[in-house]
């Protein structure tokens, strides 16, 4: 992993994430130069300045997009709000949720977002999601296809977003492979819970129960071809959705998070990195738990100990052999048990490879080119099954 902040693996993997997500290494170069050279007297102090520098060089590529806007020039803006909605949301999920200015970063990271998929005519639409007296949004990129399509469900993770995965490039893969990608923010991640105070529950069922309700109504999707893919804390809650929801075809862990509550009493322990400053806060955040004691009661339902025998479709584990935060070992225990998976395959990234650190954030690239061919191949041999019936 590209490491300009020794020793800081936080400040670390945002870059990274950047970087992975479409961010360019020169700009980023940019943000980061003033940092390392700087000696400030607290966390918090030097979490507030990485803000402020990722920040200003978003707003540097929203003027320069304005710019070319007014000349016309429609795809080069678009491209430069993608990268400052990059940089906008570096900052901003970086800050403890209390931070007041982290709402405005937010806000110009949708709008950013936004402009980037009108302007470069991205074949991708906003949507909601029907969910208990409201919605949760979602992202859904469609098919190259003339007929209805496959489509994968993908949720994020404790502190990631639609539009990061939208960066990795994934849905843009599985799109040449005629299959749409639908990126939602769940309960307790991005948009859900900046905007609508929607917290997350043990149960992701419930939400994938949700993505499939709405991918049933729509024309343009094959909704019995439906499969699952997630990173990071997503690496609990697809798989527990799988085990739960028989309407998936297909799933892929991308990130082994077999024992999410156990890595918690780890971390108390001092033991394995942080993904964002501010940890404690941040996770009660997501989960809505008002104190340590009631989030510790709930941790220990965030398992996936017990229900993977459950899960009887095609299953793909992906984990990097070098992740700091959740050991390589949870992603042999979740394979373990996945026992009545008729198509069940492990795949650890190693050094050769490449995508050895969490969710691959050192080179998403060659993880993203593994998934896409094995959602491919699977789609292909479950319709030709179909077709054969």
């Amino acid at each position: 992993m590209f490491e300009p902040f020794p020793g800081n693996y936080v400040w670390n993997l945002s870059v990274g994430i950047a970087l992975e997500t479409g961010g360019l290494i020169g700009e980023i170069d940019r943000a980061c130069r003033p940092l390392a050279a700087a000696d400030f007297a607290s966390e918090d102090d030097a979490t507030e300045a990485f803000f402020r520098s990722w920040c200003g060089l978003a707003d540097t590529l929203v003027e320069l997009a304005d710019e070319d806007e007014k000349l016309g020039r429609r795809h080069s803006a678009g491209h430069k709000h993608h990268r400052a909605a990059i940089y906008y949301q570096t900052a901003e999920r970086m800050q403890n949720h209390s931070f007041s200015p982290r709402k405005e970063a937010y806000a110009k990271t949708l709008r950013s977002f936004s402009q980037y998929l009108e302007l470069t005519e991205q074949p991708t639409e906003r949507v909601e999601i029907p969910f208990g007296e409201g919605s949760f949004p979602g992202l859904l990129m469609r098919a190259d296809t003339t007929t209805p399509a496959p489509c994968v469900i993908f949720f994020n993770g404790l502190d990631s977003t639609k539009e990061q995965f939208y960066g990795s490039g994934t849905a843009q893969e599985l799109r040449r492979r005629g299959i749409s990608t639908l990126m939602v923010d769940a309960p307790g991640s991005g948009e859900a819970l900046r905007l609508r105070n929607m917290t997350a529950i043990p149960e992701s069922e419930r939400w994938a129960a949700a993505c499939i309700d709405y991918l049933d109504d729509r024309a343009d999707i094959d909704s019995d071809m439906v499969g699952m893919l997630a990173w990071s804390l997503g690496g609990y809650y697809g798989p527990r959705a799988t085990a739960f929801e028989p309407r998936i075809r297909f799933s892929v862990a991308w990130g082994a998070n077999y024992d999410w509550g156990q890595v918690q009493l780890q971390r108390l322990a001092n033991q394995g990195d942080r993904p964002v400053p501010h940890y404690w806060d941040h996770v009660r955040w997501v989960w809505g738990a008002a104190d340590m004691d009631e989030f510790l009661s709930l941790a220990p339902k965030i398992t996936l100990r017990g229900i993977m025998d459950r899960v009887t479709v095609p299953f793909l584990v992906v984990h990097g052999e070098h992740d700091r935060q959740i050991s390589v070992d949870y992603a042999h225990a979740l394979y373990d048990d996945l026992v009545n998976s008729p198509k069940r395959e492990l795949k650890i990234f190693t050094d050769r490879e490449g995508g050895v650190e969490h969710c691959s954030v050192d080179n998403m690239s060659v993880v993203t080119d593994y998934i896409c061919d094995w959602i491919d191949e699977t789609v292909r041999d479950l319709l030709s099954s179909r077709t054969s019936q």
